[in-house]
């Protein structure tokens, strides 16, 4: 299928926009861009019944959370997603995300925590790791006082965060965490180690560069080996007792490939995969729902997918 027509505006407007910045990146520099990307193609003044910022003590100091509650909330306890945004693990945030996770609250009934974990280069791997092991524990444990039921705990995230979700899964499926009900993954990172066909297939020209990955990489890896499991979750040793996955990729995205070796690799063994690779989009669509018709309809679609796995 050719790229969504909407996409393909959006993406010849960023690659016009592409001639007017430095050539070299910094850290700095893009978070001021995803910022404005944001402002133009997130999903905008998206209803929700409360939105309310927190400060979490932190696995080594404070970092902010984002608590959404949906409109037409079931009476507490709600099931909740702890949600890890993507950007690289260097850039993006709370504020990136914010109508993907209005959106995603909405369209599931979950209460919604969006974490502002630690990014690179001022905190390199593993303190993403770290932060999203830590916050989900507190989360399971303090349950009662955030209104959530600790039995419909999921874990969600997209690009980065998603590698942050499926890591703190399997660390949880270790007992180096709670029980985790469902784990949800948009356009994971799954495997820096290896350059699948994809990568190749979409260094440039679809939205993230390949030279932003192979920069940004070297910031968060910081010399960790791209082999450890909590960097490439594709290379565990067994995915065995991890909890029922849905799994979503993007026909244009450089990660496809091994978000789908990554859902093959769970079912394999025995856990329960919903696999979607949603054509003629490409990787970052959920945060561009304001812009593209079509992401906002599958974004809606990954919710209530979310609503039916936790109901049954």
């Amino acid at each position: 299928m050719p790229l969504d027509p909407h996409t393909k505006r959006l993406l010849d407007m960023i690659e016009a926009g592409r001639g007017e910045q430095p050539g070299e990146p910094s850290a700095e520099s893009l978070r001021r861009s995803m910022l404005r990307l944001a402002e133009v193609t997130d999903a905008r003044r998206v209803p929700i019944a409360s939105v309310e910022d927190r400060e979490l003590p932190g696995f080594a100091e404070p970092f902010p959370v984002r608590i959404y509650t949906p409109c037409g909330a079931e009476p507490a306890p709600q099931p909740c997603i702890v949600y890890f945004h993507g950007g690289t693990g260097v850039f993006c945030g709370i504020a990136t995300h914010d109508g993907l996770c209005r959106m995603l609250a909405n369209a599931s009934g979950c209460r919604l925590i969006s974490v502002g974990y630690r990014l690179a280069p001022e905190h390199p791997f593993p303190a993403a790791i770290d932060d999203g092991a830590w916050v989900t524990s507190w989360i399971a444990e303090h349950a009662a006082a955030l209104g959530v039921d600790p039995d419909r705990l999921i874990v969600a995230g997209d690009s980065a965060g998603g590698t942050i979700a499926a890591v703190v899964c399997q660390l949880a499926a270790r007992g180096k965490g709670p029980r985790i009900a469902l784990q949800v993954l948009l356009c994971p990172v799954t495997d820096l180690a290896e350059q699948s066909e994809s990568r190749r297939l979409f260094a440039t020209g679809y939205f993230i560069e390949r030279s932003t990955l192979d920069w940004a990489k070297a910031i968060y890896c910081s010399g960790a080996d791209t082999r450890d499991p909590r960097v490439s979750p594709l290379l565990a040793e067994s995915f065995a007792g991890l909890p029922p996955a849905q799994i979503h990729t993007a026909e244009f995205d450089p990660m496809r490939d091994e978000g789908e070796a990554y859902a093959n690799a769970l079912a394999a063994a025995g856990v329960r995969v919903e696999y979607r690779c949603h054509a003629g989009l490409v990787h970052h669509f959920y945060c561009m729902a304001g812009a593209i018709p079509r992401a906002r309809a599958v974004v809606n679609s990954i919710g209530e997918a979310i609503r039916d796995a936790v109901s049954a």
